[in-house]
């Protein structure tokens, strides 16, 4: 097995009809290009991988596929699929983690389960979220509360103060917490 800290490969959303939403491909910045063939080298290998990997996922119970000798963890929502891709000897629940912080973080900033509309017209805000996740392929931040508070600029205080408070509660207390914090500086117009 080999470690790195360049995990990720790939992360893509999909709609329920395999078309992209949103999708970024990382090479570690180490790996020398003539040392080294990416297979995702253009455009069209890059939709072809997600139309495979879409194929053999779609409808299915399974979260994690082995899909052209790559590693893909699959997180569903509304009528969206979200995808992580790492290497075949990657730890799937790293993988599972950095999809499921994408997710969570998304949901806290919409305060809700986005769907494809939501999430298009906020693309902005996904774009952020995905880059304060994940830069190079290395995994920055697993916590989607201090990914959202990232996004969204957040004081230190009030993020510090929000971090303290929710490692007291429990999982469901907390996301309930962390919405009525966001709900308030929206009302205060702190964003």
């Amino acid at each position: 097995m080999s470690l790195s800290l360049y995990a990720i490969q790939a992360l893509f959303i999909l709609d329920s009809s395999g078309k992209r939403i949103f999708s970024k491909y990382y090479t570690a910045p180490h790996i020398d290009s003539s040392e080294h063939t990416n297979e995702f080298q253009t455009t069209e290998e890059e939709l072809a991988f997600e139309k495979a990997v879409f194929k053999k996922t779609w409808k299915t119970q399974n979260d994690v596929s082995v899909v052209m000798k790559h590693k893909v963890v699959a997180v569903q929502t509304l009528d969206m699929v979200f995808y992580v891709v790492g290497s075949s000897d990657e730890n799937e629940m790293l993988l599972y983690e950095c999809v499921c912080s994408v997710r969570d973080a998304l949901e806290l900033l919409l305060k809700g389960v986005p769907d494809k509309k939501t999430l298009l017209e906020n693309y902005g805000l996904l774009v952020l979220t995905v880059d304060e996740t994940i830069d190079d392929g290395i995994i920055l931040e697993s916590d989607p509360v201090l990914i959202a508070g990232r996004v969204t600029k957040a004081p230190t205080s009030d993020a510090q103060a929000l971090v303290s408070d929710i490692k007291e509660m429990g999982f469901m207390s907390s996301l309930q917490k962390a919405r009525d914090k966001f709900a308030e500086r929206i009302l205060r117009g702190a964003f």
